[in-house]
């Protein structure tokens, strides 16, 4: 029977195998830490996660909260697992341990944070959701403002939330109408309405933190007028205690398909005219202040789409190896057999294996990025993972969220019947990550955000290292091949030129899109999702490479369940990168050609 182990033993391979955690130790902002000290919060976080937040999974899907018109209600299960892991300092996971923080590199943060979104993603978003909120203050907050509200959010005592939507923007965040009127003792009076507020509101804390995006009167229209607000749901006293209620009224909850323990609200900001926030950071600058948040936000969605696709992917393998039905061969008088053991079960099983671990690849990388763009000795190797993670950001969002709900579809199509009902969780599993391809900016906006702005930004350096280091791994695996490294040689052979055309044939379809952004944005850009998933598979089948790689190596040595364990990874490799990255090839005569396109169908004949 799968468990958290299961997760926990891919995060350290993922970690400590692949991407040399360790290694980060080496810098200066890591260096009080050892290599056991990283294990041992892994180790913790499997422990808190298996005893408090797995157990209430399905209660926190079946009680979703409720509003009496004065109190949400939520199962008690739900405050109780946030307060162990805000006891536990996985809210201050990567802050200074002057502030009572861990101090560990984001990438190993990630990596706990994981298994809490494996184990019941609607729970723990309420506490990376703080951990975000705490983030921007530290670094765009006054030094009152950080002393003010720092260590209430670390400690878990108060929960934070980013407040952007409004019912006629959507994800038009130039069109938010949401009012600032500077008031005499250089607070500001905060009018507006919002929706789709995740944690907007609940009873779990003693205060909410509300990060508000709101034009103060007569700024500029557009992205360029808004600015960010500090906005509690109760007024802070002078001795910085919550007091009385802040004018932010919770209008009704939203019933969502998945995601349910979490509360997601709509709120009106000053209806009575006495809702107060302060400003955070400098005048009109709040979409940079809150897109610091957006895009930690953008990476913690990719990685928790990949965790949610391993769960339904080990919740499948469980019931494949237990469910016994049909025969491989015509003879009744055989025993049925597990599903495992028939060939469309198996694909299914490696497929979504192939691309759950890609995407937990995908996500934890980026992480990695972070903490070498934040904490890097050199000024040069800061900037480039900067620029790397700049490119990768939409796709670790939009590539893991769309493609680990595929894998959960898999995960209900194995289980047949039986995987369309509340009696496994595989159903909630889909439900749960259903909603990963909607917030914090659809799928579609990362599309266009790759095609049209990163791939191309700086005349194409951040492809070019990307490529590079792409390049690097290619000869690695040739090299290693020539070696002979056991039976795994002609299978890395063939998938390092398998990687090496696709991306030949990458660096051709993107020369040809940037010629047709020249001449004609409108109608190139029709194919951004198209090319997010091209781009998005290429990534991923480089990083394929990387884990066999890293599986060749640690298999000489390995016995018994570690060898399977390695095996599987190689198994992995070589299906993705010829069953799921060859495929995509015909993508490319798509994307260089814009003569037809969508555009040219007219809204009336829909």
């Amino acid at each position: 029977m799968s468990t958290l182990a299961d997760h926990h033993r891919e995060l350290v391979f993922q970690l400590f195998e692949l991407l040399d955690a360790p290694g980060l130790l080496a810098l200066p902002r890591f260096a009080d830490h050892g290599a056991e000290t990283l294990r041992a919060a892994l180790q913790a976080a499997e422990t808190i996660a298996a005893e408090r937040f797995a157990p209430c999974h399905r209660a926190s899907d079946e009680h979703e909260p409720g509003f009496d018109g004065q109190r949400i209600t939520l199962p008690a299960s739900t405050g109780a697992a946030l307060r162990a892991f805000a006891d536990a300092g996985f809210i201050a996971a990567t802050h200074d341990a002057a502030d009572g923080g861990m101090q560990l590199p984001l990438s190993v943060a990630m990596g706990c944070w994981g298994l809490f979104k494996a184990a019941n993603i609607a729970i723990e978003a309420y506490a990376t959701l703080t951990a975000g909120v705490a983030d921007v203050i530290k670094t765009q907050g006054t030094a009152a403002q950080i002393e003010r509200y720092l260590p209430k959010l670390l400690a878990g005592h108060w929960f934070g939330t980013m407040v952007l939507t409004e019912p006629q923007a959507g994800s038009s965040l130039g069109d938010l109408r949401s009012s600032a009127t500077p008031q005499p003792d250089g607070r500001y009076a905060i009018r507006g309405r919002k929706l789709f507020i995740t944690a907007g509101d609940h009873q779990i804390t003693e205060n909410i933190v509300h990060l508000v995006l709101a034009r103060i009167d007569g700024a500029p229209p557009g992205v360029k007028g808004l600015s960010l607000f500090i906005v509690p749901k109760f007024k802070l006293r002078p001795d910085g205690s919550p007091g009385e209620r802040n004018d932010v009224a919770l209008a009704g909850l939203i019933h969502k398909l998945g995601f349910r323990g979490t509360t997601s609200a709509m709120l009106n900001f000053g209806e009575q005219g006495e809702c107060t926030g302060e400003l955070l950071g400098r005048p009109h600058e709040g979409l940079a202040a809150m897109f610091q948040m957006m895009n930690g936000a953008r990476i913690g969605v990719g990685l928790g789409s990949a965790m949610v696709a391993l769960a339904g992917y080990r919740a499948a393998l469980d019931y494949a190896r237990e469910r016994r039905q049909g025969r491989l061969g015509r003879d009744v008088q055989q025993a049925p057999v597990a599903i495992v053991e028939h060939a469309d079960v198996r694909r299914m099983l490696l497929t979504q294996k192939a691309l759950a671990e890609g995407a937990l690849s995908l996500a934890l990388h980026a992480a990695w990025l972070h903490d070498l763009q934040q904490h890097a000795s050199g000024r040069e190797a800061r900037e480039r993972a900067g620029r790397l993670l700049e490119l990768l950001t939409p796709v670790v969002k939009a590539w893991n969220s769309h493609f680990g709900t595929a894998a959960n579809d898999l995960a209900i199509q194995v289980l047949g019947g039986y995987g369309y009902t509340r009696d496994f969780p595989v159903e909630q599993h889909w439900r749960d990550n259903r909603l990963n391809a909607l917030h914090e900016g659809t799928n579609g906006i990362q599309a266009l955000d790759l095609l049209g702005r990163k791939l191309f930004g700086d005349d194409g350096a951040a492809f070019g290292a990307l490529a590079q280091e792409v390049n690097e791994t290619i000869a690695q695996a040739r090299a290693a091949a020539d070696g002979g490294l056991q039976a795994q040689a002609g299978v890395l052979a063939s998938q390092a030129g398998q990687l090496a055309e696709a991306w030949e044939a990458l660096g051709e379809t993107i020369r040809s899109l940037g010629h047709a952004l020249r001449d004609d944005p409108r109608r190139a850009l029709a194919g951004a999702w198209d090319f997010m998933q091209l781009f998005g598979h290429s990534v991923v089948g480089w990083l394929w490479l990387k884990q066999g790689l890293a599986a060749t190596r640690a298999l000489a040595q390995a016995e018994g369940s570690a060898a399977d364990f390695y095996r599987g990874k190689l198994a992995a490799m070589d299906h993705f990168l010829t069953t799921e990255l060859a495929p995509m090839q015909a993508r490319h005569a798509l994307l260089r050609c814009t003569e037809a396109s969508v555009l040219d169908v007219d809204p009336a004949w829909l």
